[in-house]
């Protein structure tokens, strides 16, 4: 998402058969790298919800995760 040199990103949790911008199952938080700190915002309660069903975040996505203080 975003525009050009303006990047904004969604966080979601998607089907891993699905492809990379394709269809996704929920947004539960976005992520704007563009201020100063970046800011994330992420549903707590859906993010818990997902990882005790056993999705697994991505590499980035566990660190965002990490910094907004939701532990896997």
């Amino acid at each position: 998402m975003g525009q050009k040199k303006n990047p904004f990103y969604r966080i979601i949790v998607a089907d891993s058969r699905s492809p990379r911008d394709g269809r996704f199952i929920e947004e539960i938080g976005t992520y704007d790298p563009t201020t100063d700190p970046s800011t994330i915002k992420v549903n707590e309660e859906l993010a818990k919800k997902w990882l005790a069903n056993g999705a697994q975040p991505t590499e980035v996505v566990g660190k965002l995760l990490k910094i907004a203080g939701i532990e896997k």
